[in-house]
This record gives C-alpha cells, structure tokens and sequence, in this order.
C-alpha cells in the first residue's frame, strides 16, 4: 500500500473515530439530538455584544420612566431585572440548541409551524388587553403574557425553508405552485395584519418574499408582485382614511406633512429628532439623554435608538449599526457552508430578519419611514421577542456546527 493510500485511509478512520465520539447518546426520530463540532465563535461575539450593549442601553433609557410610574411600582430598576432575567433564560437556551442537530429541527418544523398558525388564530379569538391598548390583538395569556407573533417569525421562516426545500421539483415544473406560496403568505400576513400589528406584517411579509427568491422561485413573479405592491401601496395611501384604521392614517398624514408642531400623532417622532439631533457627533454620555426626563413615551421600546443616538453620539451609533451588518453578513457566511437547502434558508430567513428588523426601525426613528411600532432586536424591551431573537441565534450557531463539520469530512476525505 501506497503513502497516499495510508493517509487516506488514516484520514477515514480518523473521521469514523470522531463520527462515533460524537454520537449523541439521546435519539429521537432516528436521528441524533445533539451533535459535536465547534459553533461560529464570531457569530456568538457578535451576539453577546449586541445583547450587552442592548441590556446597557434598555436600562439607561428606562429607569427614568420606571422610577416615575406606578405600575412599576416606582422602581427603577423594573424593566432591567425583568429583561435581565429574559436575557439569561435567552442565552441558556442558545447554547442549548446551539447542541442540536439541525436535521432535528427540520423534521420538527411541521410542528412548529402548526403551533404558530394555532396561536395567530387564538390571539384573534380570545386576545389578552393592555390597559390603553385595548383595541390591539397583539397578546395571548398562557400562563404568562407574549405576543404569538415573536414566536410565529421563527415558524413561518422555518416554513418557507421546509417547503422550499421539499417541493423544489413543483416550484421548478410547475408555475402555478409559486401562487400556493405566494398565497400562504399572504394568508399568514392577514392573520397578524388582524391583530393590529402592521409592522410584523410588513416585516413578516418582506422575509417571506425575500425567502422565496433565494428558494428559485421564478423571477417573474417578483415582477408582477412588485408592480401590484406599488399599486396597492399608492391605493392605500391615497385612500387611508377609508382603508386603514384612524390611527395609522393619522401616523401617514403626519410622515407626509411632516408638521413638527402636531403635539398629538408626531410628539414620540418629533422627541427622538430632538433626541438624536441633541446628540451630535459624540453623545451626551452614557446616562445623560435628557428626552428620557418623561418627554419620550416609553424610551425603552421601540425608539430606543433615538436614546441611543442621544448619549452614544453619531459615531458610536454607527458602530452599533456595523455591528447588526456584521451579525448579518456572519448569517450568511454560515448560510453559504450549510448542509442542506433547509439549513441554509433557515439560517437565510433569521438573518433576514434581524437586518430588515434593524433597518425599519432606524428607517422610523429617523422618520424617513411612518410609525409602526417596531422593535430593535437585543435592544427593545419584551421578554418573549429577546427570548425568540437568541433562540434563533442559537439555531443559526447549530447550523454553524453542522457545516463546521462537513468541511471537516471534506478536509478528512
């Protein structure tokens, strides 16, 4: 026997021997549950730092309005201990099923995806009411109160990777099936454009087009799409008042007018300009915002950025974006070394939603896009979204895993 042949057939046991090392002793569908090879170590410093920098920022916009309002109890560490908690309970689980064996996944998305379509169905039914937020659908009460929509994101992405996956041939062959899809989105988009959730929608509905583009759907279709979006879109702006609710025509009329003197529908816009302009180049210093002193509604949520920008300053705010590009392109980086069509749509779809995510929000705190009430990931306040963000951090880590160990096979091979 040759050199060469030794080393290979070395290089097969060797594999072999690690293969069955690494073999979970938990089985379940007749695969693996967990499996071995090391994650993205980037990938998880990138999360970790935009989780830190988050939980830094919820907690300098938020003490203020905790410490004045009675249903915190006037304590003005309210908000951070709650997300604090999230956040440990997040990471838990990210390195959790970082651990599991992506194939798993796949087979369980049939599951998910009906317990997704399961809760955006009972949160129409029998919806959970927030004192002053009575007219929104958004929140279900099962022993503890969350939006079904945070965990219907990672549903509906893990849908689209499944059947993109599975009905390939059909959607190659078959001109009519890219209709089924396009139809199942918009059917999912109507359920949560039910609850008064306009901003998951268009979110919801972004990743959904996005996914079946790079799943081979046939580029014509996006043509007509795109030309029937702007028509609907100008229709519904021309005619908000009899199409939308009072309150979002109200939030277009002011983004059109732009009238920074309107006290009512602009005030939280017109505040976080004033937060952001106040800020300059370089910040006020951590702390010290002063549109967080009760003139911003609810700092810690969804205009959390304009607190940012107010203490951090332009520069620094910037590199906070670079670092949301980075855990993007990061995603897709391990996209591109994934196994499987699923995997790699999966890991596609969750990095999709954390930059378009990214994007509409700092598109609405700096008013070049209406209001519509949507969150920073790692940075907003809610328990169940920063639970759902790291989970599915923890997915894209398990695929990292997974493709860590191909390229491992191929160098054995």
């Amino acid at each position: 026997m040759s050199s060469e042949q030794l080393r290979q057939t070395a290089g097969r046991n060797a594999s072999a021997s690690a293969a069955k090392k690494s073999k979970s002793k938990f089985r379940l569908f007749g695969l693996d549950v967990f499996i071995g090879g090391g994650f993205d170590i980037v990938y998880m410093v990138l999360v970790l730092m935009l989780l830190t920098i988050g939980l830094v920022m919820m907690f300098s916009a938020s003490y203020i309005s905790a410490k004045y309002d009675a249903a915190t109890g006037y304590d003005a560490t309210y908000y951070i201990k709650r997300q604090l908690g999230f956040a440990l309970i997040g990471v838990a689980l990210m390195f959790l099923i970082s651990r599991i064996n992506p194939e798993l996944i796949k087979k369980a998305t049939p599951i998910i995806a009906a317990i997704s379509l399961v809760l955006l169905v009972l949160v129409l039914i029998h919806p959970y009411r927030l004192d002053g937020k009575e007219e929104f659908r958004r929140w279900l009460k099962l022993g503890i109160v969350f939006q079904p929509s945070d965990v219907a994101k990672l549903g509906i992405i893990m849908t689209f990777a499944w059947l993109l996956e599975k009905y390939r041939h059909q959607i190659e062959t078959k001109w009519w099936f890219a209709l089924v899809l396009f139809g199942l989105l918009g059917f999912l988009c109507v359920l949560i454009y039910l609850e008064k959730h306009l901003s998951c929608t268009i979110l919801v509905m972004l990743i959904g087009i996005c996914m079946l583009y790079l799943g081979g759907v046939d580029n014509r279709w996006f043509i007509l799409g795109i030309t029937a979006g702007i028509v609907i879109v100008t229709v519904v702006v021309l005619f908000r008042d009899k199409i939308l609710d009072p309150y979002q025509a109200e939030r277009i009329d002011s983004f059109i007018h732009k009238d920074y003197d309107d006290t009512d529908t602009r005030w939280q816009t017109n505040q976080s300009l004033f937060a952001l302009g106040s800020g300059g180049f370089f910040g006020l210093g951590l702390g010290n915002s002063r549109q967080k002193y009760l003139y911003m509604p609810e700092p810690q949520n969804d205009f959390i950025f304009a607190i940012v920008g107010e203490e951090l300053g332009f520069f620094r705010s910037v590199l906070i974006i670079l670092l949301f590009a980075a855990l993007v392109f990061r995603g897709f980086v391990i996209a591109s070394r994934a196994k499987s069509m699923f995997e790699r749509l999966l890991v596609l779809g969750i990095s999709l939603q954390v930059g378009l995510q990214t994007i509409l929000n700092i598109l609405v705190v700096t008013d070049l896009m209406p209001n519509t009430g949507i969150s920073l990931p790692f940075f907003s306040y809610g328990g169940t979204a920063l639970v759902m963000q790291l989970v599915e951090m923890g997915i894209v880590l398990a695929v990292s895993r997974s493709g860590d160990r191909k390229k491992r096979a191929k160098t054995n091979a």
